[in-house]
């Protein structure tokens, strides 16, 4: 389960396919230096992105595997 306290790269290595659900969100960086070093609610808040939404759509994705 993918919660906003996650790093971008742990919630990568729990599914691979989350990457397509982040950059189609907006989260176009997911190789950048701070996909490891801020929780995925920091890099939401500098993106402008609805942290909760976003969450809800990974756990959704996750829920179908």
């Amino acid at each position: 389960m993918i919660n906003k306290n996650m790093t971008i790269e742990q919630i990568l290595r729990v599914d691979v396919g989350t990457a397509d659900i982040l950059q189609e969100s907006g989260m176009h960086c997911l190789g950048c230096v701070m996909a490891s070093g801020e929780d995925l609610e920091q890099a939401c808040a500098v993106h402008g992105i609805n942290v909760d939404e976003l969450v809800e759509k990974l756990n959704a994705y996750l829920e179908t595997k």
